[in-house]
Order: C-alpha cells, then sequence, then structure tokens
C-alpha cells in the first residue's frame, strides 16, 4: 500500500510537472497602445521546459495569422481562455537576445511608473537586440619543419610559383603569420592558400574576439590611500552590504573632493566579493576621463557603452556583461541596462543632470529606474554630486536616502576665490564686449603665467527670451512666474498658461532701447579671444566640434596636454573634468538658464555656476572665478559665488512648497499630438476635463490641480500640432491615477492619428 501510493504522488508530479507552464502571455513587438496587453499563446510540447519570461518568440497574429515577433512576459499554466480558441508558440528566434526575467520586470514597472506601451518599454531595457555575427581573428601555421619548408620553396621557385613562393618564404622566416598579412602584403589569394593547405603544408586556424570600443594604453594602478571621508563612506557602504543591508547613499561632496577614488575603492570591494557594477555618468564627454582612471585600477575587465559605438561593439559588450567577462561598465543612462547576472552596486554620478531623463517614451529618470533596478538585483546605490538635485537631497534629509558630506579639496586646497560681475554696469562704462574688463585682466594674467584658462558660455534658455541690456529686466508673463518665450512677429507667448503679448519698442522698466535677445555662441566667442588676445591658443567644445566618435577625447588631452591656453564651452566642459593648470574660469553671460520657462531654472543655475566655479584651482595654485551676469542679485547667482549648497537648498525648497513642485509636490505633463488642429484641441480637453473629475483617493488629501489644455511650448513640428494638459498633486500616486484614467479611456478609442504622451516632472 505504501508503495502504491508512492507511486501515486510520483505520478501526480510528473503530471504536474507535465501541466506546468503549457502557456506563454507574450507581447507583441508593435508600438501601439491597441495591441499594448499580453497575448496568450500554447506552448507546443517540444517547446515546454524551454521559454522563459524575456525570451523573443515568432508568433501567429491576427485575422490572418501573420507572423510577428514578441516577448515572452510569463510562462504560466493557467488559461485565460479555452485551448481551442488559442494559437500555438511557432518558434523561439534565436539571432534576438533573450532578456532577463529582471529585465522584463523592469520594463512593466517602467511602463506603469512613467506611462508608455509595454514594448517602448522593453526597447528601452533591450537597447541591444539584434545579434551581430562574431568577429574572428585568423592565422596561418607551418605545419613542415623549416627545412622542409625551404626546400618546397625551392622548388616553387624553379616552377616560377610566385605566390605560393611568397607565402613559403615567410613561413620559412615566421612559424605562424596572419592571415590578413598573408591576403594583404603579399598579395596571397585564397585559392592558393587552400591548395597549400591540402596538401599539408600549412593549416589555417581561425579565433574569436569580441570589438573593444576601448583603445587605451595606461599604465596599472593601485589605489590612493584614502582620506578619513572617503574611508567613512567606503567602510560604511561595504559593511551594510555585508550585513544584507541595501541602501541608496547620496555623496554630497564639494568639487575636488575625491568622490570619483570613493566610487573606484567601492567598486574595488564589489569585486572582490565577486561582484559587478555599472557606472552612470551624464555626459559622453566624460567617458574619456573616467574610463581612463577605472582603466588604470581595473584593466581590461572595464568596458563603456554608449551612443557612439557601433552596433557590433555594444553586442559584444552586452554578451561580455552577460557571460560574466566585464566587472564595470561605464556610460550615460542606457548603461543601466547592461545585463549583469551579479549586480553588486550601481554608482550615478553627478546624479543632478537634466540628461538623466530620458526625452523619448518612457520618460524615465535614471535615478529612479536605478533605485528599482538595485532592488530588483538586491544591489546597492550611491548617488554623487557636489550639487545634488532638490529631489536626492530632500529624500536624504527626510531620511530615505544615507547621507555622507564630504567638505575638503584632497589638494588640501581651498575652493576658488569668486567674483560676480555685474555686466549692466559694463554697459553703462562703455563695455560693450562680452568680456568684461575683470575677465580681460585675469585672461592676460593668466596668459603670461603660461597658466589655462576655461570660458563657459551658459546658454540654456538663450533662444527665447528678451532682456534688456541695460537694467536686466527680463520680460515676464503677469500670470506665472516664467519668462515669456520669443516668436516669428514680436510675439511674446508663455509656455505655460498661453498669455500673449507683442514685444514693445522700449524697456518697460527703464525705457532703454537696448531690449534683445542673446546671440553669442562659443565660435564667436572665440574669434573675439583671437581679436583680443593675439597669439591666444584656443579649442572649442560644442556641438559642432564634438561630432566625431573621438573628438571628446582628443580635445580634452589636447587641452590636458597643454595644447591650448583656453578652452571655450557650453555645458559639457564644466562638468567632472580636472585640469590642474587651469587657475582662471570665466562664466559668460551666467544668468541665461535663469529665463528657461521651468521651475527648475534656479536650481540649473546655481549647479552649473557652482560646477563651473569647480574647474579652476585643481591643483597646488589657487583659482579664480568670474561670474559675469546681468542678475547679480539673484539668489542662486548670491549662493553658488559663495558655495553654499544648504542656503540655496533652503531658499529654493521654499518656492518648491509654495507651489507644489518637486520634490514637495509634483507634476505630470499630458502631451497630445495630432496632424489635425481641432481634433488635437478636442482631445486634450476631454482628456484635461477627465483628469479634474478624478475623485481623491483621501480625505484628507487635495485633489491634483490640472492647468490647461494649451499649446506645447512648440505648437507644431512637422506640421504635428502639440498640446499640453499640467496635472499637479502633492501625492505622486495621484497623478498615476489620472494616468491609468486616461489610458483607460483610450484604449477603446483606438486613435490613429492623435498620440498622447506623459510626463512625470518634466
Amino acid at each position: 500500500m505504501p508503495g502504491s501510493q508512492a507511486g501515486l504522488k510520483e505520478a501526480g508530479k510528473e503530471e504536474q510537472k507535465m501541466a506546468k507552464g503549457r502557456y506563454a502571455d507574450i507581447i507583441i513587438d508593435i508600438s501601439h497602445e491597441k495591441v499594448d496587453r499580453p497575448f496568450q499563446y500554447k506552448i507546443p510540447e517540444k517547446m515546454q521546459g524551454k521559454l522563459e519570461a524575456g525570451m523573443c518568440v515568432q508568433i501567429p497574429f491576427g485575422q490572418g495569422s501573420r507572423m510577428r515577433q514578441g516577448y515572452v512576459v510569463e510562462v504560466t499554466d493557467q488559461p485565460r481562455f479555452p485551448d481551442e480558441k488559442q494559437k500555438f508558440v511557432a518558434a523561439i528566434v534565436t539571432e534576438y537576445m533573450s532578456a532577463e526575467g529582471d529585465a522584463v520586470k523592469l520594463a512593466a514597472w517602467m511602463k506603469e511608473t512613467y506611462g508608455s506601451t509595454m514594448i517602448a518599454a522593453l526597447k528601452t531595457v533591450l537597447p541591444v537586440r539584434q545579434t551581430m555575427k562574431q568577429r574572428e581573428k585568423k592565422k596561418i601555421i607551418r605545419l613542415l619543419t623549416k627545412e622542409e619548408t625551404c626546400a618546397l620553396l625551392g622548388e616553387c621557385i624553379r616552377k616560377h610559383q610566385s605566390a605560393r613562393a611568397r607565402v613559403l618564404q615567410a613561413l620559412c622566416e615566421e612559424a605562424e603569420l596572419p592571415y590578413e598579412l598573408v591576403s594583404g602584403r603579399l598579395n596571397v589569394s585564397a585559392a592558393v592558400l587552400k591548395s597549400l593547405k591540402e596538401q599539408g603544408v600549412l593549416s589555417i586556424e581561425s579565433e574569436s574576439y569580441y570589438r573593444n570600443p576601448v583603445k587605451l594604453e595606461a599604465a596599472r594602478e593601485t589605489g590612493r590611500e584614502l582620506s578619513r571621508e572617503q574611508s567613512l563612506i567606503r567602510d560604511s557602504v561595504l559593511s551594510d552590504y555585508d550585513a544584507g543591508r541595501r541602501e541608496v547613499y547620496l555623496i554630497h561632496g564639494i568639487t575636488g573632493s575625491g568622490k570619483t577614488e570613493v566610487y573606484l575603492s567601492l567598486i574595488e570591494g564589489m569585486i572582490k566579493r565577486g561582484k559587478q557594477c555599472i557606472v552612470l555618468i551624464p555626459e559622453i564627454a566624460l567617458t574619456y576621463q573616467t574610463l581612463l582612471r577605472f582603466y588604470k585600477r581595473f584593466g581590461d575587465r572595464v568596458s563603456v557603452m554608449n551612443s557612439t559605438l557601433s552596433a557590433g561593439e555594444k553586442y559584444d559588450q552586452w554578451q561580455r556583461a552577460r557571460k560574466g567577462e566585464i566587472d564595470v561598465i561605464i556610460g550615460p543612462r542606457s548603461a543601466l541596462f547592461v545585463p549583469f547576472p551579479n549586480l553588486g552596486l550601481i554608482v550615478m554620478d553627478e546624479e543632478h543632470e537634466s540628461s538623466y531623463k530620458s526625452e523619448t517614451m518612457p520618460r524615465y529618470h535614471a535615478r529612479e529606474t536605478a533605485e528599482h533596478l538595485a532592488e530588483l538585483k538586491n544591489a546597492s546605490l550611491v548617488l554623487g554630486s557636489a550639487t545634488p538635485s532638490m529631489e536626492a537631497y530632500y529624500r536624504a534629509l527626510e531620511g530615505k536616502y544615507k547621507l555622507f558630506t564630504m567638505e575638503r579639496r584632497l589638494t588640501g586646497g581651498t575652493l576658488a576665490s569668486v567674483s560676480i560681475v555685474d555686466l549692466r554696469q559694463e554697459l553703462r562704462e562703455g563695455n560693450r564686449s562680452i568680456f568684461s574688463r575683470k575677465l580681460q585682466e585675469l585672461i592676460e594674467d593668466r596668459m603670461g603665467r603660461k597658466e589655462q584658462i576655461m570660458l563657459f558660455l551658459n546658454r540654456r534658455g538663450y533662444a527665447g527670451f528678451v532682456s534688456c541690456r541695460s537694467c536686466g529686466y527680463v520680460m515676464k508673463c503677469p500670470h506665472c512666474d516664467v519668462s515669456l518665450s520669443q516668436h516669428l512677429g514680436g510675439r511674446m507667448v508663455c509656455h505655460y498658461c498661453g498669455y500673449e503679448t507683442v514685444l514693445p519698442g522700449k524697456c518697460p522698466s527703464c525705457s532703454s532701447p537696448y531690449l534683445l535677445g542673446f546671440k553669442a555662441g562659443t565660435q564667436q566667442i572665440e574669434e573675439q579671444l583671437h581679436r583680443r588676445f593675439p597669439g591666444v591658443r584656443t579649442l572649442r567644445m560644442d556641438g559642432d566640434t564634438t561630432r566625431t566618435k573621438d573628438s571628446y577625447g582628443k580635445i580634452l588631452t589636447a587641452f590636458a596636454d597643454g595644447g591650448a591656453d583656453v578652452l571655450v564651452g557650453t555645458q559639457m566642459i564644466v562638468k567632472g573634468h580636472d585640469f590642474p593648470n587651469v587657475t582662471l574660469a570665466g562664466v559668460l553671460a551666467a544668468d541665461l538658464s535663469l529665463n528657461d520657462s521651468d521651475y527648475r531654472s534656479g536650481e540649473r543655475t546655481f549647479q552649473l555656476l557652482t560646477q563651473a566655479a569647480g574647474r579652476a584651482g585643481r591643483g597646488t595654485r589657487p583659482g579664480e572665478v568670474v561670474i559675469q551676469t546681468y542678475r547679480p542679485e539673484h539668489y542662486s547667482i548670491i549662493h553658488a559665488a559663495s558655495q553654499d549648497y544648504r542656503a540655496f537648498y533652503e531658499e529654493e525648497i521654499l518656492y518648491r512648497k509654495m507651489g507644489a513642485y518637486s520634490p514637495a509636490g509634483h507634476m505630470m505633463a499630458v502631451l497630445v499630438t495630432g496632424p489635425d488642429e481641432k481634433k488635437g484641441q478636442e482631445l486634450s480637453a476631454r482628456l484635461a476635463e477627465l483628469a479634474r473629475n478624478v475623485e481623491k483617493t483621501d480625505k484628507e488629501e487635495k485633489k491634483a490641480v490640472v492647468i490647461g489644455p494649451a499649446r506645447a511650448a512648440i505648437g507644431k513640428i512637422n506640421d504635428i500640432y502639440r498640446f499640453v494638459i499640467y496635472c499637479k498633486a502633492f501625492h505622486y500616486r495621484q497623478l498615476t491615477e489620472i494616468k491609468d484614467k486616461i489610458e483607460e479611456y483610450l484604449f477603446p478609442l483606438g486613435l490613429k492619428e492623435e498620440n498622447v504622451q506623459f510626463d512625470f516632472n518634466p
């Protein structure tokens, strides 16, 4: 009896095993909301046990059962429809990379959190989907002895077999030859080599190798001795990890305080524990210097992932990461999705940077996504910045992040001395140059001392706003605390509420005729430098000079090697670069970013100016910084000059709380686009009304405030009209409920021409 019971138990187990995983929920690879849901398929018996979440498959789809590709979201034994109504999975697509289950989970979270199609989210977490052919390196190996080969060479010369003779001559000298040498320089055909191979004279061997985007030659370095501040951070993070505590850490360190050395020591500790690490940096421009430091420490176990890589290079780094053949990947936000099997640490340097926010659907933020990925992978997350984002610092003060502060420069020097120059006064005193008199004097002084200079043009926001060059007055909306943007025909428009007026002939504040937009660019600055300082050697770093693959590294290396006296550039030159010979930094038109139609303009200005000021005096010699501005009284400029982050934060957070802006509150932009202006207006009006009717989830909470609809900042692009609705709330979930209601309303409509996108905390 016990034996028969055991038999029944085993049979039951076998039946359960057979039943498990008979159905697959699959997302179809079509970026359209109409099919933005899983469709269930039966798994053929021969595939059962082989399918798993994240795999790419072929399935018959639609009325004509046309073959489509899709991604497996879940394998289950629970049918959602009768078996006779379900189609079978046709095949596993092997030429596409399969995702890990965590990648699919992350995509699902991004879809829900940021509002997008599941396919768009999957394509974000799987940027490398097409399988690439692996590179091969061939070599020709001599099989005969040297004497036998030389004898055969003499025979070929007598018979005038010149091609064979060239190969044999080379093989007499070397037992192994690169295939490219023989086929290229020796000009020997594949047919000749095949004939010699068949005679047993030589063999041709192939060896697969990875395309390596890292082309560096640098001696290995050991870690530097850490300061007390640095050691405290390293020991705290690693001891937390060993104790099973997974935290988010914020390192607030002044420029030059040694944050990168902390990252290196943390990664070294993680590698010793058998873990892999992701290092996020905000700009491709930073990759070269960052990569060099990491390469010196960890050698070829470091790689890079960014948009300048070829498809083959991306694929190979993806494969190396999956196989555990690299320990560290460095890159901008897309590097977050490299499929490390044993991820232990994510480092997000310069976490305040706006480039960490995606501009395409899903409009995810790398900081929040890294936090969720760290949870999925049971990893730690370290954020670092000299000027933390309001969101990160707010969470640190609330105890959600663990805060570390680094207040001492490792060189033992002090922060650069900062001077604020009022450009209004310069104009009144007859100086119409873009360089203030003080900056001109200091440039001449540094050139005489053979020291280097960085000039930063704050171009953010320059395109549309209009200000008075005499008094600094900026044309603003009377209903919103944002600048009006200049449009064609002399129109001035508010991009938040739609208010519109005409550009006046004179300044409304001081009646000056100097009411105009700012037109200077880096090229004009470079030209003016050469006119004012004959013989000055300059390098320029902007969108025009950094188009090619290695342009960033070449410009930075040339400047570091003393190839120029002055480096002129936009935002990209102020972020994280370390040049010990730079003793002067000039910030031209510092207040331009204050005129963005954006509640973050004060924060961005403070960050840019503080980062720019941090470029000077990083060596043993003291540094000076000149901030040129039309608004020297603005709190972001005053606090940036004193490099007092806490004072800036305390003032800025008051404005955020008053306006319910992030991090004290939250905002969601709903963008409606379409080719028909009237239909776009009607749809955006219906969605705004729907948003206003979403009930409060809690009696204590205020309802979300809905603003609009109004035309977007750019009302039409390529004949597509754009309308925007803003929703503001103190709780994020109130906005996600509005998003869900809108998605629920849109689903049955099956919109073909109109498109709706969501952007949280834009």
